[in-house]
């Protein structure tokens, strides 16, 4: 994690993630060039050419200004307006294969850890078994089936690693290609 960066509550570390990253571009919203640029997913109907620096998402300028969002509000139910804005419009998104979504604990947003293989999901237990539920719950009932897909985590599917910002549990999504 950079310390020149803003603090991104739900999405700590964008740079080990892969959704900021050092460049020279200028960003869109501010037209500055800060030393580091968004590489996701923005949804707006409007055109926008070139991406936003980490500045301009935390202050929720690039969002307003382009009346757009940097992950889509599915996964966020529960969560009070507030959070859901800050996840949504002043937060960083992440890339995935799938619709990415962001996970919900205790009642607020977990933080985006980031894309992880079994290895590193595996230290986390409690994700694994509610990943190993959650995908016995969405069709792969035989344990062995399920056994199989999760050890095979970082070749043609990965999980998405959460981190509950009230409790610490870990908590994951499978995203497939």
């Amino acid at each position: 994690m950079n310390p020149d960066l803003p603090v991104f509550r739900y999405h700590p570390d964008p740079i080990a993630s892969g959704s900021v990253r050092e460049s020279a571009e200028t960003c869109a919203c501010c037209h500055r060039a800060t030393g580091w640029i968004y590489t996701a997913t923005f949804y707006t109907a409007q055109e926008v050419s070139g991406s936003f620096c980490p500045w301009c998402i935390a202050d929720g300028s690039a969002a307003e200004r382009f009346d757009g969002e940097f992950m889509d509000s599915y996964g966020l139910a529960g969560v009070g307006e507030e959070i859901l804005h800050e996840v949504t419009r002043r937060t960083p998104g992440f890339h995935a294969w799938q619709d990415p979504h962001w996970l919900v604990h205790c009642g607020d947003a977990a933080a985006f850890v980031g894309e992880v293989g079994y290895s590193e999901l595996a230290a986390h237990p409690e994700a694994l078994d509610q990943l190993r539920q959650e995908l016995r719950l969405g069709g792969l009932h035989d344990a062995a089936q399920v056994d199989q897909f999760l050890t095979h985590l970082g070749e043609s599917a990965t999980a998405m690693l959460f981190r509950c910002t009230a409790c610490g549990a870990h908590l994951a999504y499978a995203d497939a290609s």
